[in-house]
């Protein structure tokens, strides 16, 4: 028997797919954001580096700080609030 994988993109296939066919912009990569932005997690399939875990995909939260080029969100789930390390290139201003 082979065993299951338990990655962190596993079941994946329609969640990270490309949109469309072209290529990242690079504007996306440089972005830089405010402490107290509110920001949308957009992940970006292209970049796995600095991408969030799945669950968290679509949400909304505030960026708290920066730290590298990465960027700290916090984002309520369910009763507990929660920090996520973010790159910007998976983050949008909203």
């Amino acid at each position: 028997m082979v065993q299951k994988s338990k990655g962190p993109r596993r079941r994946t296939r329609n969640l990270l797919k490309i949109r469309n066919r072209e290529k990242t912009p690079i504007t996306r990569y440089l972005k830089e954001f405010e402490i107290g932005n509110n920001v949308l997690i957009d992940p970006t399939p292209s970049s796995p580096k600095g991408m969030p875990f799945r669950r968290f995909f679509g949400r909304t939260g505030v960026i708290t700080e920066k730290r590298g080029k990465s960027y700290i969100v916090k984002i309520k789930d369910g009763k507990k609030e929660k920090k996520l390390i973010a790159r910007p290139e998976h983050l949008k201003a909203i």
